[in-house]
């Protein structure tokens, strides 16, 4: 049975299911999810790029700042954790640039935590031997590093509400046609907001990510001595809920083309929310980490050098004009266009140095 039909053989046999329930299943469903079927969704024949789809360098920088991590925690045993590795080309892109560090990279150890039969797969084929798969954070011995996540947490499976008289969640129902309805939210819903201290205005519509609090949680508790840096696309909660954001942030990716269409496609498109940066900074301090800094893509990576590993990097192509345009659609893509869309949140434990030059550029966010 295709996706479509066991959600609503679901609805009639349960009744309505809250919208995380029905977005759950539209990623994750066994063998007919997003992200559990067969099949590849990242690149060209897919429906997204990431960054590292678009040049090692991006993977470099993130090896480089790595290795200024190892440096503050005394240059002993070093573990990667990196959750949701897609291709594996990150991964391949940070060892590759580690390489170099001959100390470093003898007592590295890189796990990967992968919840797709799929892309785990492809994983596997491309990855070094420094790589092992576990299902749980938990599998792994006491971590002293770096916990890493590129476009993870948008991926989260999020509730929908809306503020009427009171603060309602948005259930999915179906009649000749998927529709939605309102229940009133429960307790940990509006204890979100309360939370943070954020009061939603009458009609506005947004998401709620209970997801990321649980994995913060979990991150942050397998972490015994280093850092988290969290890449994704989000705001801060001043950002986040602002009037033009009334409508919320759920968009879909199908053949890379953006849209609204919620409820087509079921199975067939990635969806998505963006990330309140500011509720991975409140519960991660309520488990033990504290923030280094919060800072978008564009000065992460200019921090880093980006610019002079480019040009570096394509000194030595025969085709000169040819190296060079490639390395201008480059910087324009990661620095401009992505750059100012994603953000970077690095948050230690264990009383680590906050001083990282990933964010020695940072902006006032």
């Amino acid at each position: 049975m295709e996706l479509a039909g066991l959600i609503i053989q679901r609805i009639k046999e349960d009744g309505p299911l809250c919208f995380r329930e029905f977005m759950e299943m539209c990623l994750y469903h066994p063998g007919t999810g997003y992200y559990t079927s067969e099949g590849n969704p990242i690149g060209g024949s897919g429906d997204f790029y990431t960054s590292a789809n678009l040049t090692p360098a991006f993977g470099a920088m993130i090896g480089k700042q790595m290795e200024e991590m190892w440096l503050k925690l005394d240059e002993k045993a070093f573990t990667i954790v990196e959750y949701g590795a897609g291709t594996g080309l990150l991964c391949c892109d940070i060892l590759k640039y580690l390489q170099h560090n001959e100390r470093m990279y003898d007592g590295l150890q890189y796990y990967i935590i992968e919840k797709s039969p799929a892309m785990r797969a492809i994983e596997h084929a491309n990855v070094n031997e420094k790589v092992c798969w576990v299902d749980s954070i938990k599998d792994i011995p006491a971590i002293n590093g770096c916990i890493l996540s590129n476009e993870l947490v948008d991926n989260f499976a999020v509730h929908q509400v809306v503020m009427t008289d009171e603060l309602m969640e948005i259930f999915v129902d179906y009649h000749d046609g998927f529709t939605e309805i309102l229940q009133p939210a429960d307790e940990s819903l509006r204890n979100y907001f309360a939370e943070l201290n954020i009061a939603l205005p009458d009609g506005f519509r947004t998401e709620v990510n209970l997801q990321a609090i649980d994995w913060i949680q979990e991150a942050a508790t397998a972490l015994q001595r280093g850092y988290i840096m969290t890449i994704d696309y989000g705001y801060q909660s001043a950002e986040l809920y602002k009037t033009c954001r009334s409508q919320g942030t759920l968009v879909c990716y199908h053949k890379h083309t953006v849209s609204d269409a919620i409820y087509a496609n079921l199975g067939q498109q990635d969806i998505t929310a963006h990330v309140n940066f500011s509720a991975l900074t409140h519960w991660g301090a309520r488990y033990g980490l504290t923030d280094c800094g919060f800072t978008d893509q564009c000065h992460f990576l200019l921090s880093l050098g980006f610019k002079k590993y480019l040009n570096e990097a394509i000194a030595h192509e025969q085709d000169m004009i040819r190296a060079v345009r490639k390395a201008a659609m480059l910087s324009h893509t990661l620095l401009i266009d992505m750059g100012s869309k994603f953000k970077v949140l690095i948050q230690e434990k264990g009383g680590c140095s906050r001083a990282l030059s990933g964010l020695s550029l940072q902006e006032a966010f």
